[in-house]
């Protein structure tokens, strides 16, 4: 097959999820209502299911986020969304319902569409609570808007509708933890605190230079799949990512002029820039946050992607410590062998960007311990 063929695969949305898909987001009021009265009508089974201690795993994407869904998703009792869920994520129980009663596809396990060697079923764990925050809070990605969310938050439906999902989800995996992995809820701490004051937050970060190059690629990744798949266009932004691609947007943690020029500097091409000025954006609004919340500080975990790679059954044991969940010796063995820097790109940047990108960033960098010295330790790994 040849290899564009191939490329374009990876970009199809079938035609009924496109579809159907359409139709819930067009239509999201009217979901609202019948997720709230599959939750009526399921009164009798959530009566004992509690939300406790949910976790939540968010950051900037390309920061090793996903890697930390699957491990925790692998320990007893945790409970997350997965890819069969969608599209009608307002309905879970209802839709799982009839998923288990449809005969079963052996469906084997493919590379995802980021092309970064992480293998996916309909059964994998997935981000998919966004499309329910998008529901309740339209302007969610509106970059002219701040989007931080925090105590001083109050959405009654949302909050009521939201908990009740989790549950369902809990009573139809039969677990006690929920786990979600959701970018945008980076600027959603404070908020997602108050809803949940026992919550635990792991936050991956990485090296800027580093980081940057995945996050050029994979722009270039999605933007030519969009390109030559539309539909795709459309789903990401009906699951409510705008991370990449043709329908780009930062989350504005509260500083309007820098995302401004964040948004202006990736429309004139000036991609490296941009990105070092949004990774400052992200990381100096969740370095302040911590250090002016200590309930929120005591309830994150901040996880750089280089001690992951480096030590990785240290930095899986304090993540499953943190999260207090029962990892036992086998699984963080396992998961540590298959932790490794990555070998299937390296950054391409020039003297001068390199130099930029540390200009740009170390001040913040220097917040969590990325002195001067480790960022050119870890270039190492360009040779």
């Amino acid at each position: 097959m040849p290899r564009q063929e191939r490329e374009d695969d990876r970009f199809q949305v079938s035609g009924w999820v496109d579809k159907f898909g359409g139709f819930i987001n067009r239509n999201q009021n009217l979901w609202i209502k019948l997720g709230n009265r599959e939750t009526r009508l399921l009164a009798d089974t959530l009566a004992d299911v509690q939300v406790r201690r949910p976790i939540y795993v968010t950051g900037l994407a390309r920061s090793g986020s996903t890697i930390l869904l699957e491990m925790l998703s692998e320990c007893e009792g945790t409970v997350t969304h997965r890819y069969k869920d969608y599209p009608p994520v307002f309905t879970p129980y209802f839709w799982n319902w009839f998923l288990n009663r449809m005969p079963k596809s052996d469906a084997k396990p493919a590379e995802r569409t980021h092309r970064d060697g992480i293998m996916v079923t309909p059964e994998s764990p997935e981000a998919f609570e966004e499309v329910l925050w998008m529901a309740f809070f339209p302007d969610a990605h509106d970059i002219t808007h701040s989007n931080v969310f925090d105590q001083s938050i109050a959405n009654p439906a949302f909050e009521t509708f939201y908990r009740d999902h989790i549950r369902k989800l809990l009573a139809i995996r039969d677990g006690h933890r929920y786990l979600s992995k959701g970018n945008y809820n980076i600027t959603r701490l404070e908020y997602l605190l108050k809803i949940f004051p026992d919550a635990r937050f792991v936050i991956p970060i990485r090296e800027p230079s580093w980081h940057i190059a995945s996050l050029m690629k994979q722009h270039k990744l999605l933007s030519d799949g969009e390109r030559r798949n539309p539909s795709a266009l459309e789903h990401m932004r009906r699951v409510g990512h705008f991370e990449f691609g043709l329908d780009r947007r930062a989350i504005n943690a509260g500083d309007r002029d820098c995302v401004q020029q964040v948004t202006a500097l990736w429309e004139q091409g000036r991609d490296v820039e941009g990105w070092a000025r949004y990774w400052v954006h992200i990381y100096g609004f969740v370095a302040d946050r911590l250090e002016h919340n200590p309930r929120l500080k005591s309830a994150v975990l901040l996880i750089r992607f280089e001690d992951l790679c480096q030590e990785p059954q240290t930095a899986i044991r304090a993540l499953f410590d943190h999260c207090d969940v029962a990892g036992d010796d086998a699984l963080v063995a396992r998961w540590a062998e298959k932790i490794h820097a990555p070998s299937y790109y390296k950054p391409d940047f020039s003297d001068e960007e390199f130099d930029m990108i540390d200009r740009l960033t170390q001040p913040v960098a220097n917040r969590f311990g990325y002195a001067e010295p480790r960022l050119r330790r870890f270039r190492g790994w360009l040779t």
